[in-house]
């Protein structure tokens, strides 16, 4: 009986209840029915408590940054470079769309943010181009994947806080596990495009000329993500004051560099920042109080033994995991899976000799592509929602993505010296 909380959440959220609603209706569902010598009330302190917390801070500021960054002519001059670089390739503005994903990573941090400026900006240009609308719509789910893997990413902050593990290394670490899922999305577009006979959106190969008078544009955009893990790895600013300085940064840029952030802006960005910060600190928040319930009852150093019993081999171990989260991926929503799942799966790779930092990655790597994969995956909806592209036709063009991702998790995993070559030198 003292497993029906982890039950009762699964059961709330596929009844179309809230994950955060469902993580803090089962504990308390727990403290309040069992005997567990727990006052309720306690347990509801415990909730007030968990959103005291200073880490939590750099949430909105990323949030934030990321809004201010697509108002501030940032994400433009960002797609403006990634053109400049791959339009030339077959495939031209897919190839665009992953690149652009790969420097958005170091501007919003939020896969969700990145789908939506996409699928608002570069599916209609593709549509013109002749690609099909389902195609654009499942290659801007797909590199979308890329962003929070590349700092500085939200999920990191979320990861490091439950593993406590240092926020600068895991930002560090980022960089090339997305770089191999940009390359095997790349790769991925490449075959596809040639059998389509999808054109290059150039004519011919940029100049070096023309690639430098973009790059000293988009200079600025590009140093932004850098200036931070900088600051980072020389102390200068905690990860929260690390997110203070990129909306300063941001804002800025977006006033007296490309001119283009106006007063009119404020409200909406405003919005995003309430909307977003919201929703991700409330599943937190309650994913703490059912965090209590989970080490009250002593369930992670139980699921850490039930696992040493199958097996002791750590690279054995990583294959379970691996197709254990991608199977949840397939149901539970990223954000909540990393949540209710690292609790119980940082003990089991500690105890096995993996690096918390490198399993911190497979994990986020693995809840990414569940954001893409059918039939639950939020960045499947959000692309689908903003470019009216009906879910079977997205689900028909979003397999090979899915595949290309998931050969890139596997490299990611079993080469954990390529992880880990960057956070080593810190």
């Amino acid at each position: 009986m003292i497993y029906l909380p982890i039950l009762l959440v699964f059961i709330l959220y596929f009844l179309g209840i809230p994950i955060a609603y469902a993580l803090f209706g089962s504990a308390i569902f727990y403290f309040t029915f069992f005997d567990a010598g727990m006052p309720p009330d306690l347990v509801l302190q415990r909730f007030i408590t968990a959103a005291a917390s200073f880490p939590l801070l750099a949430i909105p500021f990323f949030v934030m940054a990321g809004s201010v960054m697509n108002y501030s002519g940032i994400s433009r001059k960002l797609m403006q470079m990634a053109e400049v670089l791959t339009g030339h390739l077959v495939g031209g503005l897919a190839q665009v769309n992953v690149v652009l994903s790969t420097f958005m990573g170091g501007v919003s941090g939020s896969a969700n943010a990145d789908a939506a400026m996409q699928s608002k900006i570069l599916v209609p240009q593709m549509e013109q181009r002749g690609y099909s609308r389902g195609f654009s719509a499942a290659i801007t789910a797909a590199s979308s994947a890329i962003s929070p893997v590349i700092p500085p990413g939200i999920v990191m902050i979320i990861y490091a806080l439950i593993a406590q593990v240092s926020v600068a290394e895991l930002f560090v670490a980022g960089y090339v596990p997305g770089l191999i899922m940009a390359g095997a999305l790349m790769f991925t577009v490449t075959i596809i495009a040639r059998k389509r006979k999808y054109k290059p959106s150039r004519d011919k190969r940029a100049s070096l000329a023309e690639i430098g008078a973009q790059f000293k544009a988009s200079i600025w955009s590009l140093l932004l993500p850098f200036g931070v893990i900088l600051g980072l790895r020389f102390g200068l600013f905690t990860p929260t004051e690390a997110g203070a300085m990129a909306v300063l940064a941001s804002i800025l840029i977006g006033i007296f560099v490309y001119k283009e952030l106006k007063v009119s802006h404020i409200k909406a960005i405003l919005l995003d920042t309430i909307y977003g910060t919201g929703t991700v600190v409330l599943i937190i928040v309650a994913a703490s109080v059912f965090g209590y319930y989970l080490t009250w009852e002593r369930i992670p150093q139980e699921f850490t033994a039930m696992l040493l019993e199958f097996t002791s081999n750590k690279y054995m171990m990583l294959a379970v995991i691996n197709v254990f989260l991608l199977i949840i991926g397939m149901f539970l929503e990223g954000g909540a899976a990393l949540i209710i799942l690292a609790p119980l799966l940082v003990p089991v790779a500690v105890a096995l000799g993996i690096d918390p930092v490198h399993f911190g990655m497979i994990m986020i790597v693995n809840i990414m592509i569940g954001g893409v994969t059918p039939p639950f995956g939020s960045l499947m909806f959000t692309t689908c929602s903003i470019t009216k592209v009906p879910v079977a036709d997205f689900m028909r063009e979003i397999w090979p993505f899915i595949i290309a991702l998931i050969i890139a998790l596997v490299v990611i995993s079993y080469a954990p010296a390529l992880v880990l070559f960057l956070p080593s030198l810190m």
